[in-house]
């Protein structure tokens, strides 16, 4: 009986003890939506008052009705609000210029919001660091440039190529100073980003690129043959001509790209020359560059490299090239010899009729 009685407590004891928390995770997820939901109001109505505060800003110059800001400069004290604000801001930055771009800094400036963007920059999470990088360089916190040279060392990929975008969106060309040092990859997104951030090239640069162009890192190499494509910078010929001998086949690549926007009377016979010292996929590339100038002297060259190389990648090519050069007859000519191997002949007929097509 004594045993029964204990094994009746120890259950109703369980029992009891499961629906305790079976309670405590009603409330807790009773809590937990409340708080939910109440966020999400928040942000609801938040949005709703930044989105009409920062119109205002932009068509009136911030002349509002004292009511609505009142009401704002209450909820501006909050953290989140004032985290949702600076997003905001962020996001019209980007869509506005002129008179609206000046107004929407201003707010930037008299709410203070420059705090949350050096609470981000001295934390340790990167995603975090990352977030305020960009919000510097949207608003142009030129107070925060020291704090973003010393980001440009930062061990993670997301804070250190936020802090090269941040410095050459305040800088320019002179923000491009981090590839004396770089000793991190550069990678295409990136490259295209800087790129677009630099709008003209001061004088007395040509130190700089020089360096860069003999430069240990393949990537600053060709991020740098790329800047000389989009300015044309002639004076770089011989520079990027030796470039041709480099060890990375990627960098004879942009290399040619470049010539290509560079070029000269020479430049046909410079490739030429050095065609035989070249890799096939640099020489696919020379067989491009040699189609697209349209160079008369280099038909015969052209004319081997159909017959004679072994890569049909390159006799491709070297076909197209020879048609766009207008000697279609010696095609048809070649296509139709029945001494030619077949291969060649069917190297032959396919580029004529996707030419013809």
């Amino acid at each position: 009986m004594l045993f029964k009685d204990i094994l009746l407590n120890s259950i109703f004891d369980a029992f009891l003890g499961v629906l305790l928390i079976v309670l405590f995770l009603i409330i807790s997820v009773l809590y937990y939506s409340f708080y939910l939901l109440k966020k999400i109001n928040n942000t609801q109505t938040w949005s709703q008052q930044i989105d009409q505060h920062v119109s205002e800003a932009i068509v009136y110059g911030l002349k509002e009705d004292e009511n609505h800001a009142n009401s704002f400069n209450q909820f501006s004290r909050n953290s989140s609000f004032r985290n949702l604000f600076l997003k905001k801001l962020i996001a019209s930055e980007k869509k506005f210029s002129g008179a609206a771009h000046h107004e929407i800094n201003k707010l930037f400036q008299d709410f203070h919001l420059e705090k949350e963007t050096q609470k981000k920059l001295n934390q340790k999470q990167p995603y975090l660091i990352a977030g305020g990088l960009q919000e510097v360089a949207s608003m142009h916190v030129e107070s925060e440039i020291p704090k973003i040279a010393a980001l440009l060392n930062h061990p993670s990929p997301l804070v250190y190529q936020e802090a090269q975008y941040a410095m050459v969106s305040f800088k320019g060309f002179d923000g491009l100073a981090f590839l004396d040092t770089v000793y991190t990859k550069i990678s295409e997104w990136q490259q295209l980003r800087l790129l677009l951030s630099v709008t003209a090239i001061p004088k007395n640069s040509e130190e700089a690129v020089s360096n860069w162009l003999r430069s240990t890192s393949n990537s600053v190499i060709i991020f740098t043959l790329r800047l000389l494509r989009k300015f044309q910078m002639l004076s770089f010929y011989p520079q990027v001509l030796n470039l041709l001998d480099h060890s990375s086949e990627n960098v004879r690549i942009q290399a040619l790209q470049t010539l290509q926007s560079l070029e000269n009377s020479s430049t046909v016979n410079h490739l030429i020359e050095s065609y035989p010292d070249q890799t096939p996929e640099v020489q696919v590339e020379i067989i491009r560059f040699l189609k697209i100038s349209r160079d008369q002297q280099c038909v015969d060259f052209l004319k081997k490299q159909l017959t004679d190389h072994s890569f049909s990648k390159l006799k491709i090519f070297a076909a197209e090239a020879l048609f766009s050069l207008g000697h279609a007859e010696y095609l048809i000519t070649l296509a139709n010899d029945k001494s030619s191997p077949e291969q060649l002949t069917q190297i032959v007929n396919h580029s004529m009729q996707l030419k013809l097509c």
